[in-house]
């Protein structure tokens, strides 16, 4: 997917966030805001930095958040998505405050042995999905970009992200997926609910997808902790400032003359 020009700038680019903070500056940034209600749910199409995007909720979940990849792919005609949320840290280098950018998914809590491999998924012959290379580097430097200014003091991480649907947040449950993982070849930076059944949708439709979590927690007993003003105050001002510069830079045609 990598080969050749991915992006055109008359594509519409999905920006889809887990949390509605996270989407809220954005959306009033939007120019020729239009808001649709499809689904029980909320679509937001305009133009941000001179690019058509439509933007909505994930909602939590690896059901919901498929339900909602697919429906930006059919109903909205999406030409790529990026994801934005938190993450638990599972690492020992990722901190509080840092950002993860996706190189691939694995679901945790994904299990058809013996008749599969654990974590592989049934009829891909594979456990991870690996998101798009070229809008991963310009994620990962929308990232860095942003991070450099006002928020000096974070990191910018890339590797696998792993989904399931349990919020992970004791010290014993981190230690035991983190050991289950290992044992099975897939060294995870750090763990969410929903992005990686958004990357095996986006597989199946052959779109590039790209996905940025900031780290709220280190998925131990404290995790629960201060979420909703972290979320807030530190994770949407992330998003805001990386998919801004994350757009510009998608703007610039020199960019995807390969």
């Amino acid at each position: 997917m990598s080969a050749g020009p991915w992006w055109q700038a008359g594509q519409r680019l999905a920006i889809l966030s887990a949390l509605v903070d996270e989407q809220r500056g954005l959306i009033d940034h939007l120019e020729q805001p239009e808001r649709v209600e499809h689904a029980g749910r909320i679509f937001w199409l305009g133009r941000l930095h001179g690019l058509a995007v439509v933007l909505t909720v994930s909602r939590i979940g690896k059901v919901s958040a498929a339900m909602t990849a697919a429906t930006l792919i059919e109903r909205f005609d999406a030409g790529a998505i990026v994801f934005t949320g938190v993450a638990g840290a599972l690492a020992d280098q990722v901190q509080v405050g840092d950002v993860v950018v996706a190189q691939d998914f694995l679901q945790h809590d994904l299990d058809v042995s013996p008749l599969f491999p654990r974590y592989e998924v049934p009829a891909y012959g594979r456990a991870r999905f690996v998101c798009h290379e070229d809008l991963s580097a310009a994620l990962r430097q929308a990232a860095q970009q942003a991070l450099a200014g006002e928020f000096a003091q974070a990191s910018v991480h890339q590797g696998l992200i792993v989904s399931g649907d349990r919020f992970v947040s004791g010290a014993g449950e981190v230690g035991a997926l983190r050991q289950r993982l290992q044992q099975a070849g897939h060294a995870a930076l750090a763990v969410e609910m929903e992005g990686a059944a958004v990357a095996q949708v986006c597989a199946d439709h052959g779109l590039p997808y790209a996905a940025m979590r900031t780290v709220s927690d280190r998925a131990d007993d404290s995790a629960h902790r201060d979420f909703a003003e972290f979320v807030s105050q530190v994770a949407s001002r992330y998003a805001q400032a990386i998919v801004s510069r994350l757009l510009i830079g998608l703007g610039d045609p020199a960019r995807h003359r390969r």
